[in-house]
């Protein structure tokens, strides 16, 4: 596997190693010890699928509140997605910041988001399939969010329409 740090700390865009020939190639999508080796969260407590009919759907800004802080990796499994993640812990020097990257069946990245981060994404094809791998379960009561317009942040979204749950219209402005 290929790890490559993100402008925010302890975030990384993970890449196959290919061992390829000419029938394809094989390559580890995941290892416990080399995420350890690099002082990330090797703990996989559970995997969720989200499925999304249409382009434009945006889902985010989530996150778990302490103390069921989650580290996320995902992937996307069909179609593609602009993923983006802001930077909520207080005291890290990229507090408030964010970073996005394309991730597409085809170009088969993943992103490690770190526990005390925001994730959300942008949907840029009809029928779009992300694969998460966490490691904390979901506790619902725990569950948060902050608003993907907040001028806070200043996300700049990929232009077009946009679906929105209500649930994601309605998370406060913040003022961290």
């Amino acid at each position: 596997m290929i790890f490559t740090e993100t402008p925010l700390k302890g975030a990384y865009i993970i890449e196959p190693e290919r061992i390829e020939d000419k029938r394809g190639f094989f390559a580890r999508a995941w290892c416990a010890r080399e995420f350890a080796e690099r002082g990330l969260n090797p703990n996989l407590a559970q995997c969720n699928i989200s499925f999304n009919k249409k382009k434009g759907t945006l889902r985010g800004m989530h996150y778990q509140a302490p103390p069921h802080e989650e580290a996320k990796m995902l992937r996307c499994t069909k179609g593609s997605l602009y993923d983006v993640i802001v930077d909520l812990r207080k005291d890290s020097p990229t507090f408030k910041q964010w970073f996005s990257v394309d991730l597409t069946a085809e170009n088969r990245k993943q992103l490690y988001i770190p526990e005390g981060f925001a994730h959300g994404f942008q949907t840029l094809e009809d029928e779009t399939e992300i694969f998460y791998q966490m490691s904390e379960f979901y506790h619902p009561e725990n569950a948060r969010g902050v608003r993907y317009d907040d001028p806070a942040f200043g996300i700049e979204w990929r232009p077009g329409d946009m679906i929105v749950s209500n649930n994601d219209r309605s998370f406060a402005m913040t003022s961290r």
